[in-house]
């Protein structure tokens, strides 16, 4: 009886950790094989169907094609921009908001209010905001004589339209993780650097930002990922223009899967996001990795 007990013991974890392991093998592993194994195949336009091997024929069509390439490079753009801004802007509200008192948590909750909104209903109210002829920003950008901007119908400014709506939305979440990164750092440590006369910058560069190096890894790691797989507001706004400005990858699978019926070349450019997302996720640890 005890041998068996022990063996259920060892068991146990493994019962309680089944749930979530099913989980992720149901909705991550299997969709991402299913979509590698996809890639070297093609259908019939409704997706159903006629299905062929074909190798390496996607990667080839993606290759030589170039809206493909311009979407790669609306990708690396959009990347390059909004994963700084974000950080940015989720680590300086932290900051605002590392106090103590209860008024502070008024403020915490205004900055995370915009999380409660939903992808879906952010796209839509921003795009009334943004709206050229009647939209709330031009309406307040004429009060102090500024001339209306195109915004999302403009190939300049509709890029930096989608940052702006996507910062505003996600900046309070990763806001949280900065700030149980910033109180964990123990109070001592600050007073031993106001002692030795460090004002408020070289706290934060020598003091701070070291301490908050494993939490500010695991942020960007996070955020790279969620705005690589983001396209509701390109959806909703854009539909990738205009002149295919907003067109990013996961937009045009999205495309070819649903519009053109070709899942095959879906899966294909769902492949080349997965590798892109693989590669910067490990530069970025590389870049932010430390002795510990």
């Amino acid at each position: 009886m005890q041998n068996i007990s022990r063996k259920l013991e060892a068991f146990s974890p493994y019962l309680f950790l089944a749930p979530a392991l099913a989980g992720l093998l149901v909705f991550r592993l299997f969709p991402i094989a299913n979509a590698l194994v996809s890639s070297f195949q093609t259908t019939g336009f409704s997706g159903i169907g006629n299905v062929r091997w074909v190798g390496l024929e996607n990667y080839k069509f993606l290759v030589q094609d170039p809206t493909f390439w311009q979407s790669f490079k609306a990708t690396l753009l959009f990347t390059l921009v909004i994963n700084p801004v974000q950080i940015c802007a989720a680590l300086i509200l932290a900051l605002l908001v590392n106090r103590d008192g209860k008024a502070i948590n008024v403020f915490r909750t205004i900055f995370f209010m915009p999380v409660t909104v939903s992808t879906t209903v952010a796209s839509v109210l921003w795009g009334l905001m943004l709206n050229p002829n009647s939209g709330l920003i031009n309406s307040m950008l004429a009060m102090v004589g500024i001339s209306p901007q195109p915004f999302l119908t403009s190939s300049r400014q509709a890029m930096w339209s989608i940052v702006a709506l996507t910062t505003w939305r996600a900046a309070g979440y990763w806001m949280i993780f900065i700030l149980a990164g910033l109180q964990q750092v123990p109070t001592s440590v600050y007073e031993a650097s106001t002692i030795d006369g460090a004002n408020g910058l070289q706290t934060f560069r020598y003091i701070t930002f070291p301490l908050l190096k494993r939490t500010l890894t695991f942020v960007v790691v996070a955020d790279t990922s969620a705005n690589f797989l983001l396209f509701v507001p390109m959806y909703l706004l854009t539909k990738g223009g205009p002149a295919m400005s907003t067109n990013v990858l996961m937009y045009e699978a999205f495309r070819n899967a649903f519009i053109y019926g070709d899942r095959g070349k879906a899966c294909a450019i769902v492949v080349v996001i997965l590798l892109l997302v693989l590669l910067t996720v490990g530069l970025e640890f590389r870049l932010l990795r430390s002795e510990q």
